[in-house]
């Protein structure tokens, strides 16, 4: 079975947010730590190179595949500010209609700079994918 590459690390938050050329995103980085914290009661940590998680939750799929990860993250991509949560289809919608300007996919919200989004909705997305997750998964 494959190893799983993103896991927690010891690495500075601080420093991988400081390598971040945008220095929009590096200052979004910094508050948006601040608000996830707030939100789920973790300290940030690194996950892989590049991923700020907030907690973790063990999964195991019925293949037999099973790892760790953040309850909540982001990172600051490129493009985007790439956020990393999981909710019902029905919050999901519901949340996302009063969120602002992002992108979506199926467990990523991407934003270009967090005064394009309500921030209090953005917490209520990762207090809400947190409760969402602790439930499927303990």
């Amino acid at each position: 079975m494959a190893t799983q590459k993103t896991v927690p690390t010891n690495e500075s938050v601080v420093n991988f947010i400081n390598t971040v050329d945008d220095e929009q995103k590096r200052n979004d980085s910094y508050a948006l730590v601040k608000i996830l914290e707030e939100a789920t009661g973790f300290e940030a940590t690194m996950w892989g190179p590049a991923i700020i998680g907030f907690g973790s939750y063990h999964y195991k799929y019925a293949s037999g595949h099973e790892g760790d990860a953040p309850l909540a993250g982001f990172s600051p991509r490129k493009q985007s500010i790439s956020f990393y949560v999981m909710l019902s289809e029905e919050k999901r919608n519901e949340l996302l209609s009063k969120l602002g300007k992002h992108k979506a996919a199926k467990s990523c919200i991407y934003i270009n700079k967090l005064s394009d989004v309500d921030a209090e909705v953005l917490k209520e997305m990762v207090k809400e994918s947190m409760r969402y997750m602790q439930e499927l998964y303990g």
